[in-house]
């Protein structure tokens, strides 16, 4: 703006000095007139003599001194606004619109099915572009969704394995227990026996009395059998109908017959036991000749209550072997939770790349470079478009010498090409940190020895005045060319 009134102004005062030039010209030109027809007349001699003197044939000098005169003035009054101009504005022709182009690709490879938009369209950010074929990415997602329900159910059968065994550790456990404190009390009364059949014939009376107390035991011990066989076997066929339906392990069916053999050979040995105080009763009322085998009888039952005992004591092994199964079964289980977390990654990662078959736009703006169609085979990364979105920017190349007083936020004056008769505003907005030439694929290495000094451009940005540009949105683009002028301070 100030150049251009400092040319107006020049202008004008060149036009009232030419005016008064011109004006001088003409009263001369008209002397010099009459003058030169006096001397075509017959009377020229006479014209001829007083010519030298005449004052008037200096006048052509005259005029030429004061033309160059008025041309000097002219001039230096130009040059004095150019240089204040130029001593306030930095000026550079080597600019260029700039603005973001946001390049549009897939993330994933895929079949295009449908292309949505048009060069040039106007399109909002989030909009869909581009759908590639779903199908491949939708199967994955169906296959990711049947493994986790897969991974759910075995970590549910894993769990119900685990209840199951802990609550059977827990009941063999206690028979168990109970087994060998009925063998420890089968011993005691065995020896017992024993030294009652010792005793001999006084102590017969005593023996019979024994054995009449020993019968109500005996009975007992048959009620107590009979229960542990009837809980032996309902487990047994529990165990059997589990086993059947693939729910447990043989070695858990195994133990349940073992149990109910130890159960069934229990109420045999208590039904013997009662035998055995009824025939002790017999004996020890028929006298002293059956002491004897009174006595044999009771070391017989000495040994076989002993081995009920170690045959509890296999049995409380067992279930101490149950407890340890029961932890494998937690290890199982806390594998198939890991399994679970597997999967539903798997689902997660199935389903982000079922999303990525519609490619949006990231920001508001118009389509440009667009080389899709329907059915093109794409890879990820493969560029597919752009959008130009509206904000706009000038980068201004300056010479290195221009920037000693440039600072941002100056205003600026831009001209574009595609508008060469109106004039935008701006402002300096920042300074590049570098050279152009440092940005460049292959920068100069100023040491290899072949150094030539070279005036280096400078990027500049500057931003448009909103105001300045209004009506004008839509037609700038980058790419466009621009002259800019910067007042300095």
């Amino acid at each position: 703006m100030e150049r251009s009134n400092a040319t107006n102004l020049n202008n004008n005062n060149g036009h009232s000095n030419t005016a008064v030039l011109e004006k001088e010209l003409v009263t001369n030109l008209e002397e010099l007139k009459t003058h030169t027809q006096a001397v075509a007349t017959p009377e020229a001699p006479e014209v001829e003599k007083q010519q030298p003197s005449s004052p008037k044939g200096k006048k052509p000098i005259k005029l030429i001194l004061a033309a160059l005169g008025v041309g000097a003035v002219a001039a230096s009054g130009f040059g004095f606004r150019w240089w204040q101009y130029a001593s306030t504005h930095q000026e550079t022709d080597n600019a260029q619109v700039a603005g973001h182009v946001h390049q549009i690709s897939s993330r994933i490879p895929g079949t295009v099915a449908q292309v949505l938009v048009n060069d040039n369209q106007l399109v909002k950010q989030g909009q869909l572009l581009v759908k590639l074929d779903p199908q491949d990415y939708q199967s994955k997602v169906q296959q990711t969704q049947a493994a986790l329900a897969n991974a759910k159910a075995q970590a549910e059968a894993a769990q119900a394995n685990i209840a199951l065994t802990s609550q059977t550790s827990k009941a063999q456990t206690n028979q168990a227990q109970g087994n060998v404190s009925a063998a420890i009390a089968a011993i005691s009364t065995a020896q017992a026996a024993v030294q009652e059949a010792k005793a001999g014939i006084p102590t017969a009376q005593a023996q019979v009395r024994s054995a009449q107390a020993a019968v109500p035991a005996a009975q007992a011990q048959v009620a107590q059998a009979e229960a542990n066989l009837q809980k032996a076997q309902a487990d047994y066929n529990r165990y059997q109908t589990l086993y059947q339906q693939g729910a447990i392990a043989r070695q858990q069916l195994d133990t349940a017959k073992a149990a109910y053999d130890v159960a069934q050979a229990q109420k045999n040995a208590a039904v013997q036991g009662v035998q055995q105080a009824q025939a002790q009763l017999a004996a020890a009322k028929q006298g002293v000749a059956k002491a004897q085998s009174q006595l044999a009888q009771a070391q017989e039952g000495v040994a076989s209550a002993q081995a009920k005992l170690a045959a509890s004591q296999g049995g409380l092994q067992q279930a101490t072997a149950t407890k340890q199964d029961t932890a494998v079964k937690r290890s199982q289980y806390d594998a198939a939770k890991a399994a679970i977390s597997q999967a539903q990654a798997s689902l997660n990662d199935a389903q982000l790349q079922l999303s990525y078959t519609n490619i949006t736009a990231p920001s508001s703006g118009r389509v440009g470079k667009k080389n899709v169609e329907v059915g093109n085979r794409v890879q990820a990364g493969t560029p597919l478009m752009a959008i130009i979105d509206n904000e706009n920017w000038i980068v201004a190349n300056f010479k290195e010498t221009q920037l000693e007083n440039m600072k941002p936020g100056e205003p600026v004056e831009i001209k574009l090409d595609a508008f060469p008769h109106h004039t935008f505003e701006g402002r300096v907005d920042s300074i590049s940190p570098a050279s152009g030439a440092q940005f460049a694929l292959l920068p100069p290495d100023n040491a290899t020895g072949n150094f030539t000094k070279i005036v280096q451009r400078i990027p500049v940005k500057i931003v448009f005045d909103q105001n300045s540009i209004k009506g004008y949105e839509s037609q700038i683009v980058p790419g466009m060319s621009a002259e800019v002028s910067v007042k300095v301070k």
